[in-house]
């Protein structure tokens, strides 16, 4: 990895360690994944945990054909990853997490969950799309989170996990972590629970779509 620089390399690790630090992944449950350049990206590799994550958990492939660059195997995800980068320019960090309340929200039979229970979610995050199981790894779950990713910036998927994308890595992490306080709330609120109104969310995601930097 001798032509990569150091400090891209050093903030790729301290990134997977927050992930694993703010339990967004557990052992090698996530995956995550930077643009480097047009056709160029960084990914973790098959089986890494993030919370140890060295320079050696990290593989350098090409965006454009999936094919690995050096000699280590990407994560069994690549193929949304880079699906993703492909499509939206504009996104450098894509995070495949798996949070224990987002995933129980992802594995109920309800597809159309109302997750604007908090303002950070249609403010940050937006909608929400939700891709049915498909056999990790595959191609046909590759294809479905590219697709559904279009046109949001987070998809939860069925009895899996979630994806989210950023154009930074602590976008990506806010966005994971707003989620899953969301869905906890959902999960542990009673029937009672109130959503923001429509008139409240529209305004937040209004908001979203004339503010450029939505960093806190």
């Amino acid at each position: 990895m001798t032509d990569i620089p150091e400090q891209i390399v050093r903030e790729f690790i301290e990134a997977s360690h927050d992930v694993a630090a703010r339990g967004l992944v557990r052992c090698s449950s996530g995956n995550m994944s930077l643009r480097l350049d047009s056709d160029r990206m960084l990914i973790t590799t098959s089986r890494s945990w993030m919370e140890d994550l060295s320079v050696d958990d990290i593989c350098v492939c090409r965006i454009s054909d999936r094919s690995a660059m050096d000699k280590k195997k990407p994560s069994v995800e690549m193929g949304f990853h880079a699906g993703i980068l492909r499509s939206r320019p504009e996104v450098n960090v894509v995070l495949h997490f798996q949070t224990p309340c987002a995933t129980a929200l992802a594995s109920r039979q309800i597809e159309n969950v109302d997750y604007f229970v908090i303002p950070e979610v249609p403010f940050y995050i937006g909608h929400v799309a939700r891709v049915g199981y498909r056999q990790p790894g595959s191609e046909i779950l590759a294809k479905a989170v590219t697709d559904a990713m279009r046109t949001h910036d987070m998809v939860t998927i069925a009895n899996h996990g979630q994806v989210t994308v950023a154009d930074n890595f602590a976008h990506a992490i806010q966005n994971a972590s707003f989620f899953e306080l969301a869905c906890e709330i959902i999960v542990h609120g009673s029937d009672e629970l109130i959503r923001l109104s429509p008139e409240a969310a529209q305004h937040l995601l209004d908001l979203r779509g004339k503010t450029e930097q939505r960093n806190i």
